[in-house]
């Protein structure tokens, strides 16, 4: 049985992104494994860390990642992931930094939190030994995205990996710098799967989204304008990479 990876910043980022190609291979064979990078409770949060889960209608005494892991487990019940592996590592917000635009500025000097990432990413190839290996191309530069793509990059070979589009970033600045070429991945039916599991992170739907009615149009019309620019007639997902040429030919990547 071959094996996907699918590499999560954040309990959302796979799910918002790439989630129609999850539903995707799994239906078609594939065993596929979600690990998500930043996903540490961290207790009594203050500043900055605690405005991130007050915006979202949380209160101070909620363990925001905990409720946030439950989400993501229920995503993967509705895609079928066959794994879901969090690995622990604090958020951006817990590690320094203290407003929104740092989080979109770069990597703050002194946040080496990607090399024991490297390490865990590195074991994870190891247990798993994955044919695709799917990680974020960094739109948006938020800086645990970018953390998560040089970890990777130190221990993934290039030709390996599998660079989907981040989303929302990718909805707020459609024409930001994305990389080429790109590839399709058809979803057909497997977009409602998507969508369906995509509703499970009820924390995140107003503030990324507006609401879940929101983010069901705006993910469904994505999908259909990723797929008319592939030159398919249904909903698609566009990924870039290195190997896309061999991946293209090897998986039947339109």
């Amino acid at each position: 049985m071959p094996t996907a990876l699918f590499l999560s910043p954040h309990l959302d980022d796979v799910a918002f992104s790439c989630g129609g190609t999850l539903a995707a291979l799994s239906a078609a064979g594939w065993r596929c494994v979600l690990a998500t990078a930043f996903t540490r409770s961290v207790p009594n949060p203050t500043g900055f860390a605690l405005r991130c889960q007050t915006d979202k209608g949380l209160a101070a005494t909620v363990d925001y990642l905990a409720v946030r892991r439950a989400e993501d487990a229920e995503f993967a019940r509705a895609v079928g992931a066959a794994d879901v592996l969090w690995l622990d590592f604090p958020e951006a917000p817990h590690r320094g930094y203290e407003s929104a635009p740092e989080l979109f500025a770069g990597v703050k000097p002194g946040d080496d939190v990607w090399q024991p990432l490297a390490e865990r990413v590195a074991g994870l190839t190891l247990a798993h030994g994955p044919e695709l290996v799917f990680v974020p191309q960094g739109l948006g530069n938020h800086a645990d995205h970018r953390q998560l793509i040089r970890a990777v990059a130190q221990v993934v070979p290039p030709d390996a990996v599998t660079r989907y589009r981040d989303t929302p970033y990718v909805l707020r600045d459609p024409d930001g710098i994305s990389e080429r070429p790109l590839f399709a991945v058809p979803l057909g039916d497997h977009l409602a799967a998507k969508l369906d599991g995509c509703a499970a992170y009820r924390t995140q739907l107003v503030f990324q989204f507006g609401g879940e009615a929101s983010m069901r149009e705006k993910l469904t019309a994505f999908a259909i304008d990723e797929g008319r620019v592939a030159g398919l007639e249904g909903p698609a997902e566009r990924f870039s990479g290195r190997g896309v040429a061999a991946d293209a030919a090897r998986h039947g990547f339109q």
